[in-house]
């Protein structure tokens, strides 16, 4: 669950956008609608899958299982590929929190060097074993959330006296569709903690209940601070990005500013710990199903960990964090939301092609239940797709560029053919070879 908390939230950073720009009522209620539209659907899915096919790969396998080989590898192409452009932002998010703290690290390249080590920790981190980062995830979680807390506690006693912090006009207009996909960036990532399904202690029952209590506790750490930062009187102008810090400071003083940077820095080390965990399960199936080199399927003796595929996939990561992605939000929505609509097509595939198929746990109301569950956030990754025409990406808009990264995925299927062809052969000769001993 903690886990999840990091691959989906890491905390109410990143919500101030929507606050400065819709106002503390349309915030909120974006926050609920997105909730209830776009994350618990979703859950329910991973779930409902999870609980089912509790495999290594997680989306990946699921889809290979509903729809074949072609498709399964389009899946993980679009999930990796999206990681190329989310996962240099988290060791630079922990960089812009400690600069706030230590200038010194802003000079020269101290800055470059401390995100390096970040991705050489959560790796050594992740080579110990899911365990070791569940439980780093769960202490995490708990030390960020505190200062919120903290906030929420301590509004009630400061309600109006902040009025006039900040009183500046409100300079950007968010508004709903822009609001909601700002909340929908926030929300998304509830699939990635499926990836680690053979690695799981009864994933059949765990997998439904960590699924529902996440969502449950993300939803509330976005919606109870905004909630206490409006009771004391602080205009929605004072939200702009990065500025919890300031809020709390003037809310309970600087001893809270340093706790909320603190809070920042955790957010950024646990959600890159935890992301790192579920991408590197990717590599590590599609190795073992022969769409990929054997060597990712190499795996640690004890702690189960696959060494090369995290060894890999830090790699490159490290080597984007040195070309300053900005966070391209809509891109995100878009790669992520088109291996999203696969999981629900999954969904409703598998109940029909398998309707025997074992599910501890069931989205209710049959196989119209399963369709419903996708229409909402279809629609709304629908709204992703008509916002992405006004962003633009090397001098194209978003649309085009996600269309170019996902009929790269279809030219790398067809270029691994041989790869695929090779490992059948080996196959069946392992199995003449047992049926002749036999």
């Amino acid at each position: 669950m903690a886990a999840t908390f990091f691959m989906v939230s890491g905390g109410a950073y990143g919500t101030e956008d929507i606050v400065h720009g819709a106002g503390y009522g349309l915030a909120v209620v974006i926050l609920v609608l997105t909730s209830l539209l776009w994350s618990l659907p979703t859950a329910f899915m991973i779930g409902e899958l999870g609980s089912a096919l509790p495999s290594e790969g997680g989306y990946y396998a699921w889809v290979r299982r509903g729809f074949g080989d072609f498709w399964g590898f389009q899946e993980a192409w679009l999930s990796l590929a999206a990681s190329i452009f989310d996962m240099a932002i988290y060791p630079t998010l922990f960089v812009a929190y400690l600069t706030r703290l230590a200038p010194w690290f802003a000079a020269g390249h101290r800055g470059e060097f401390v995100a390096l080590g970040v991705v050489v920790i959560c790796a050594g981190l992740n080579l110990a074993g899911i365990h070791v980062v569940g439980i780093t995830s769960c202490w995490l979680s708990l030390l960020l959330s505190a200062p919120f807390a903290v906030i929420i506690l301590i509004a009630p006693f400061k309600a109006g006296t902040l009025a006039h912090a900040h009183a500046a006009p409100v300079t950007s207009t968010v508004g709903l569709l822009g609001g909601t996909l700002i909340a929908m960036w926030n929300y998304m990532g509830w699939d990635n903690a499926s990836t680690i399904g053979l690695e799981v202690d009864r994933p059949q029952h765990t997998y439904p209940r960590a699924m529902i209590a996440a969502t449950i506790i993300v939803s509330l750490s976005y919606i109870l601070p905004v909630l206490a930062v409006k009771i004391t009187g602080v205009p929605a102008s004072a939200f702009e990005t990065g500025s919890w810090a300031d809020l709390a400071g003037l809310i309970a003083g600087n001893w809270l500013r340093v706790a909320l940077v603190l809070g920042g820095m955790m957010s950024g080390f646990g959600m890159f710990n935890a992301l790192v965990m579920s991408y590197s399960r990717l590599p590590l199936a599609m190795a073992q199903d022969g769409m990929l080199p054997l060597v990712f399927a190499r795996v640690h003796p004890k702690t189960r960990a696959p060494w090369v595929a995290i060894l890999v996939c830090a790699g490159g990561w490290a080597l984007c964090l040195s070309l300053g992605f900005e966070r391209l939000v809509t891109l995100d929505i878009v790669l992520y939301g088109a291996s999203l609509v696969l999981e629900f097509v999954t969904l409703v595939a598998l109940r029909i092609r398998e309707p025997n198929l074992y599910r501890a746990f069931r989205i209710p109301g049959g196989l119209a239940g399963a369709v419903l569950a996708g229409v909402f956030p279809t629609l709304l990754l629908t709204l992703a797709l008509v916002h992405s025409e006004r962003e633009t990406v090397l001098g194209m808009n978003g649309l085009t560029f996600a269309a170019l990264i996902a009929l790269a995925g279809v030219a790398a299927y067809y270029a691994s053919s041989p790869l695929r062809r090779s490992r059948r052969r080996q196959g069946l000769e392992e199995g003449l070879a047992e049926e002749s001993a036999v």
